[in-house]
């Protein structure tokens, strides 16, 4: 007998796959969003973010296409990705998972790095919020 929370959060049973085969993973990060990608060389083009199919995981086509544009550049548009993200906000998420893809893709092809680094892809985006300092009001805003 299904539970109360099971009923709520139905597994849609297409997205409820089990990929097959090996597979190489990475990791990916972007302000507090950490991204764990795994890469199957199955041939069936098929994105995954946390159990849904990413075009209904991601919000908004430039999110959609944050996350294409590794693997477009690489080539790799017919592998299956399974990517499990957590924190940060859709926007944090998206690169996060972008930065992840691109790993993915330089373990398996060193030569793709040329192509991958001028576009900002390979570099890890070092820039977080700034904490605020005692006496002030955010991070810098003095008092008036």
């Amino acid at each position: 007998m299904p539970t109360k929370k099971q009923e709520n959060n139905p597994v849609i049973p297409e997205l409820k796959h089990k990929f097959s085969g090996k597979y190489i993973s990475a990791v990916g990060r972007r302000k507090t969003s950490t991204a764990r990608v795994r890469f199957y060389d199955d041939k069936k083009k098929r994105i995954i973010i946390n159990d849904k199919n990413y075009t209904e995981y991601l919000s908004g086509a430039d999110l959609i296409r944050e996350v294409e544009d590794p693997l477009r550049v690489a080539g790799k548009m017919d592998a299956s990705i399974s990517v499990k993200v957590a924190g940060g906000g859709s926007r944090g998420q998206a690169e996060a998972i972008r930065h992840g893809i691109t790993r993915v893709i330089l373990k398996i092809d060193k030569d793709l790095r040329a192509t991958l680094k001028p576009l900002g892809f390979v570099t890890r985006d070092p820039r977080k919020k700034e904490r605020k300092k005692p006496g002030l009001k955010r991070a810098r805003r003095a008092p008036q």
